[in-house]
């Protein structure tokens, strides 16, 4: 689906989405956000500018969480974000692993997104799957990736290959576009920054960097809020499309997202890896502020 004719193009709002969102909170990624600098947009046009399909890759887990867990950063906003393509009619389904499955189908229902499918399983069934689907664009949301010697690792340079499925091979499958989120170095799509530039920066970071890359990399403070961005470029894009994403930037309905996450998944937070109502332990009054502020500057824009 194509922009509407005669529409001012937004470049500026989208800009100011991105910086929103690529705020450290503590894993000194001020290189990495400059080094991925567009991505949001890119992304985003990508979206708005195409007849979508959508498949989603989500799901990171915690082996020493209390309990052992898919994380919530990731999940959640994959769920908004998937629930406001839904309402603008974009078909999505997603992709995990089984121990990240329950986290992931927790955080749809608590989306009010029930009729996306979720794929598990062999990884070659899941790309016949996908074709079949005819999906048009892969988007990763804060999954582990392969590093150098092909384990996926966690921020504190563990291999978690035995809880993580190889979804990368997903990612890159194609024919679809792909579009990734990340916030530490380690996901899926920071293959497309230096290797070198993640280990300056990120501590353990020449271990755990992913080599995947993406076309579009969004690299966010924490990964919830790059799908929280990409909600709101796209309805900067799509004045068509605005009413029902913003709708998706509430507060409460990212709060009922989150407690449906921890409580049915279940899931932990990242960061402390207790099951708790915190997303990277930062509490929801600083994500929820993040939504506030995305949204005020696409309401802004529109009104000028």
């Amino acid at each position: 689906m194509a922009m509407m004719s005669g529409e001012r193009y937004p470049d500026s709002v989208v800009d100011d989405i991105e910086r929103l969102i690529q705020v450290d909170v503590g894993r000194n990624v001020t290189a990495l956000f400059e080094a991925a600098r567009g991505g949001l947009a890119g992304g985003a046009r990508a979206l708005a500018a195409a007849e979508a399909r959508v498949g989603f890759i989500t799901g990171f887990y915690v082996p020493l969480g209390s309990p052992p867990a898919a994380e919530t950063d990731g999940p959640v906003g994959t769920a908004l974000l998937a629930k406001g393509l839904v309402e603008v009619g974009i078909a999505c389904r997603l992709a995990t692993d089984e121990p990240c499955r329950d986290a992931c189908v927790a955080a749809l229902a608590g989306a009010g997104a029930t009729d996306v499918p979720v794929d598990t399983g062999d990884i070659a069934t899941m790309i016949a799957t996908w074709r079949r689907a005819g999906i048009t664009h892969a988007i990763s949301i804060e999954r582990c990736g392969r590093s150098a010697d092909g384990a996926p690792r966690n921020m504190r340079g563990l291999d978690i290959s035995s809880f993580t499925a190889p979804l990368d091979d997903l990612f890159i499958a194609g024919p679809w576009e792909t579009i990734a989120v990340g916030d530490g170095g380690n996901e899926i799509g920071m293959g497309s920054l230096p290797r070198g530039l993640i280990g300056q920066h990120v501590d353990h970071g020449e271990t755990i960097a992913c080599t995947t890359p993406s076309r579009h990399l969004i690299v966010a403070g924490v990964s919830n809020w790059g799908a929280y961005g990409l909600l709101g470029a796209l309805a900067a894009l799509r004045p068509d499309w605005r009413e029902r994403l913003l709708a998706c930037l509430d507060e409460e309905h990212d709060k009922a997202v989150l407690e449906a996450t921890v409580n049915n998944g279940p899931a932990v937070d990242g960061v402390s890896r207790l099951r708790a109502m915190t997303v990277d332990n930062l509490e929801l009054a600083v994500h929820h502020n993040k939504l506030r502020e995305i949204r005020a500057l696409v309401e802004a824009w529109h009104a000028v």
